[in-house]
Parts: C-alpha cells; structure tokens; sequence
C-alpha cells in the first residue's frame, strides 16, 4: 500500500510506501505495478539505474529531448539527498519552476518525475545510494545538461556553491 503525495506541479509525485517495522528490522514494497498503475499512471519502466556518491556531489541537472524523454521514479537506499526536478514543459503553468524534496533511507520516499523535466540530486550525507526507475533508454545525442545554478531558475539547494563537486559535463564544460 502506498501513499501518494502531490506537489505543486501536477503530475510530480511523492510515494509513501507502507514500512512494515519490527525488531527484525523491516519490510516494504518499493515497487508495485499494480498499485503504480492505478494511483500513478500507466508507466512502462524498462531499467533501472543506481549510482554511490560522496558527501557534495550533485548528479544532474539531467534530461532528455523528445523522442527519448525520461519519466523517473527516484528512491533513496542508503544516506540522504536533496532532489531536485525542473518543469521544462513550455506549455505549463509551471514553465522553469523546481520541486525540491529531501529523499533519505528513513523516510523510504519516493519521487515520481514525469517526461518533461530536468532531475539532479545533491548528497548531503557522508554517501548516497540512488536507485531509480526509468521509462526510455539512455540515449547520449538526447541528452542535455540544466546548469544547477542557472539564474533563470535559482534553485535554492541545501550546500553552498563552493562545496558542491560537479563533474566535468555537469558544469557545462
């Protein structure tokens, strides 16, 4: 049984699995297409990607163009982020508005992002285990790169600029 959450730009949404908690430890569906289906949308995910990162890294701000757009459901397993989606939908009311979420392995939430936005996360533990679900394939003439720090947007992230590490594509190099 999950929860659903929504945000101030329809069609994101936060997931609240149901943890089952005893002295063993614990027990929780993090995906069930069943229920994904009826309470999300009808999304055909076809992989799933994890990445390790240290205390600072910021993965992102990451998407695709059309026909390759990616819908994303983004889970935590280990420490603690602070994830990040952009509306790039021209056509929306929400046209380069972000959500800003903290996902971490105590609170088990999950992140839904439909086609249209760009996605980044910045660790804020000393490391993070990211798993997520994709609906499209990766595809490298597809992709492209959001600054995190694009004024346009001015997203209010949870370090100082100064001890955010970016890889080399990230920072738009």
């Amino acid at each position: 049984m999950i929860n659903i959450i929504n945000t101030k730009i329809e069609d994101v949404k936060i997931i609240e699995p149901k943890v089952h908690l005893d002295d063993r430890g614990y027990f929780f569906e993090s995906y069930n297409q069943n229920e994904f289906y009826d309470k999300v949308g009808k999304i055909n995910f076809v992989q799933d990607n994890e990445s390790s990162s240290s205390f600072g890294v910021l993965r992102g701000m990451h998407y695709q163009v059309s026909p390759f757009e990616q819908s994303k459901l983004i889970r935590v397993i280990k420490g603690e982020i602070q994830d990040v989606v952009v509306d790039l939908r021209k056509d929306s009311t929400h046209y380069l508005k972000y959500i800003s979420i903290i996902l971490n392995e105590k609170n088990k939430k999950q992140l839904f992002v439909p086609k249209g936005f760009a996605h980044g996360f910045l660790v804020l533990s000393k490391y993070a285990t990211v798993h997520y679900k994709v609906d499209n394939f990766y595809n490298k003439e597809s992709e492209r790169i959001l600054l995190f720090n694009s004024l346009d947007i001015n997203i209010k992230w949870k370090l100082e600029h100064n001890k955010i590490k970016l890889s080399e594509k990230d920072k738009g190099v």
